[in-house]
Formats: structure tokens, sequence, C-alpha cells
């Protein structure tokens, strides 16, 4: 056996045993182990609803669909490692074979860093078709449909896929689309909120974070392609390194491409991997008990949701029958949080448990969608409401019974959510 075979052997061992040794390790698939860089679910199915309920309104909150990398920042990084690994003459065929990988995703995204995909359009446009048969009554020819979005262009280009889709189906809709800056207080606070901007400058998060990575995260794939004797420059910026591997490789799927994980990580690293980054999501962008910042930035967007709900409800306005909004999973994770949705809400100390509580792909794969979906009963007249995250309800409390809550009473909960300070 070679001294490279014998060399990967024993990482491979070693990072098998510690793997092992901790209770709070992950097991999840190399599909989820892409995070939020995971497609849209393919499998949703309609979710039935009692006949005695009426659908009348529906209010929307979503990431934009699949996309390209969002920059090229990780591409040129991992790319200027691997040249200089060639240069040295520690490169694996590993190694050829990343170079490989990420010189084409380099090139299928030059000058569409960022951009919307044909992936990203169809899953809008499937969200959209379902919206549209699962809840017909609400689009009638006399309807409104209202929708925004960030300026981010990938946001842009969700929001027209959706609404194409919806006239596509029902052209005697109304549509009305907004775009660009003025959205920001509900689609990009995280840009604009001065208590967020400060918490991020301060890296109030960053203490944490730090402390799981130094001892979570896995540098062994990283040194199966660079090579025995590669310079790192330090432990920190070899897992560094190591992230942004996992960042690139994981990005595939969401830019059309398949998925090659277990080409380049085993089980183990993919999820050690992706509990780094999945940790980095949740303290910067959740409340969490290093701050609850990153979730106050949606009090606007909660807000937003109570009073155009309100509108339709108290019959100020019964001609727009459904409000569309089309933002970041920045936007997302925030809003999911601060309502304490199941799922995307989690409060410890220990934040090597978060992978086990809290994970961004269940949270904000691509195009995730909080639905809102209003209800009128037939016999009462009374108005409830359904919430559908990635269009399947949920609960919003321990020993809740149904998924269809009386709007007054979700009304006040949510309420309940926003900070003082912003009511």
């Amino acid at each position: 056996m070679n001294k490279i075979r014998l060399f990967s052997l024993l990482l491979l061992l070693v990072g098998a045993a510690a793997y092992a040794a901790d209770p709070m390790a992950t097991d999840y698939t190399f599909a989820q182990c892409e995070g939020s860089l995971t497609p849209y679910p393919a499998d949703v199915q309609a979710e039935a609803y009692p006949d005695s309920l009426v659908p009348v309104f529906i209010n929307h909150v979503s990431r934009h669909g699949a996309r390209y990398p969002a920059s090229s920042a990780n591409c040129l990084t991992l790319r200027r490692a691997l040249e200089k690994a060639d240069s040295l003459g520690t490169l694996t065929p590993l190694g050829r074979k990343l170079a490989a990988l990420n010189n084409e995703v380099i090139r299928l995204s030059e000058g569409r860093w960022g951009a919307l995909d044909s992936l990203g359009m169809a899953e809008q446009a499937g969200i959209a078709t379902r919206m549209f048969y699962n809840y017909a009554e609400v689009f009638g020819q006399e309807s409104t449909v209202q929708a925004l979005s960030s300026y981010s262009p990938r946001a842009m280009m969700s929001m027209f896929s959706f609404v194409h889709q919806l006239d596509r189906l029902n052209n005697r809709v109304t549509f009305t689309t907004s775009t660009g800056k003025i959205n920001s207080p509900l689609m990009r606070p995280f840009d604009i909120d001065k208590d967020y901007l400060a918490f991020r400058r301060d890296k109030t998060w960053k203490p944490a974070y730090d402390e799981y990575v130094r001892t979570a995260c896995p540098v062994t794939a990283l040194r199966r392609a660079l090579g025995e004797g590669y310079p790192y420059g330090g432990d920190d910026a070899a897992r560094e390194l190591a992230l942004v591997e996992y960042y690139v490789v994981a990005g595939l799927q969401a830019m059309g491409l398949p998925s090659q994980m277990q080409d380049f990580f085993t089980p183990a690293e993919a999820n050690a991997l992706w509990s780094c980054f999945n940790l980095r999501q949740y303290l910067q962008r959740t409340a969490t008990t290093v701050s609850a910042v990153p979730a106050d930035i949606a009090a606007d967007l909660v807000l937003n949701l109570i009073e155009t709900t309100d509108s339709y409800v108290t019959g100020e306005n019964t001609t727009v029958t459904a409000v569309l909004r089309f933002g970041h999973a920045e936007t997302m994770m925030p809003l999911l949080s601060l309502l304490k949705i199941p799922g995307c809400s989690y409060m410890t100390n220990y934040f090597d448990t978060v992978g086990l509580h809290w994970r961004d792909f269940d949270v904000v794969p691509m195009a995730s969608n909080l639905q809102m979906i209003v209800f009128k009963s037939v016999r009462s007249g009374r108005f409830y409401v359904r919430l559908d995250l990635n269009e399947r309800p949920v609960q919003l409390r321990s020993g809740d019974t149904d998924i269809y809550y009386p709007w007054g009473e979700l009304r006040r909960y949510m309420m309940s959510c926003v900070p003082l300070y912003a009511q």
C-alpha cells in the first residue's frame, strides 16, 4: 500500500472513530446534508380540507427558487488551493476530479452567479400550480393578486415565474407586481435594520460558532484532495477551506447538476460539515440564547401578514384575494423563528445539539415558503386559517389537536410574537 493510500485510510479511521464517539452526531442523508442548498421537495401533495370550509384568501411568503452559486468567491478560493496543491505536487487524483468539477461550476455560472436557474423557475411554477388548483376559489375572475419581491434578480424572477404560471392558468385575474428596495423593510430587513447590522458588525454570534467549528469541522475530505504535506497556514485556515469545499459540492443540485456529495465525503464528514454550516445560519438568522435580534427583524413582515389578512376578513378589501412575497432564506429564517413555527425555532445553550433540532434543509430549502390560507366557514361565516410550511400544515403549539385556527386566535398569537417596541 503506497503512502498516500495509507494516509487516506488512517484519516478515514480517525474520523469514523471520532464521529462514532459523539452522541450529538447526526446521520442525515447526503441529500439532506446539502442543507439550505437543497432543491424544493419533489413529493409535495395537495392537502385536503373539510368541505365545510371554503378558501377565500392566501398570504404567501417565499424564498427564491434554486439558483446558480450566489457568488464566485467560494469557487475561486477552492480553485486557488487546488492550483497551489498541483504546483507543489501534492494534488491527488481525487483533487484533480474536484478541480475539474469546480472549473465546470465556474464555467456554467459565468455571467449567471446567483441567478435563478430553470429548476428554480420550475419550483415556483409548481407551487403556483398547486396553489391554483388546491384553492381555486381564491382565483376568481374578479380577483386581484398582489405580488412583491426584493430587488434581487433571483427573487424578482421567482415572483415572475410564479405569477406567470397563475396567469397561464387564469388570465382573467388581475395581477400587480412590485419590486425594488421599496420592499426591503419586508423582504431584506437584514440589509437595513440597525440593530441587526450592529449584531453582524460586532460578530456577536461568532464565539459560539468558532468554538463549535474547532471541535466539529473535519478536514479529512479536504486532505484527500489536496494531499499530504499541503500547507494550510494553520488549523483554522484548514477548517475554513474544508467548509468552502463543502459549500461548492453541496450546491450542485441547486444549479441543476447531479449530486456528487458521495464522491468527496463520507456520510460522517458530510454530516459534520453540514452541522457547521447549519449552526452558522441558526446563530446568524434565528432567535437564540445569544441574541433575539436576528428574529426580531421580521416584526414588520409579521405585522404586514396580520394587516393584509385583517383587510380581507373585515371586508375592507375583499378584491385582493392573494398577497405573494418573494425574498431569501435570510427572509424566511427570521420570520419562521419569530413565529415559533415547529422545527424552525430552538433555544439552547448547548450548540452541539442544534443539528438534532433545527435543520436548514427542513426550514429553508430552495423556494421554501409559508402560506397562510384563510377559509370561511360555510355554516357560521367565521374565518379560519391554516399555516403551511413548504405546503405541509403545521400545528403551532404542543397539544394542539387541529390545524385550523380561528383568525382572532391566530392573530393574537402572531401579535404576541412581535416585540413590544415594534407594535
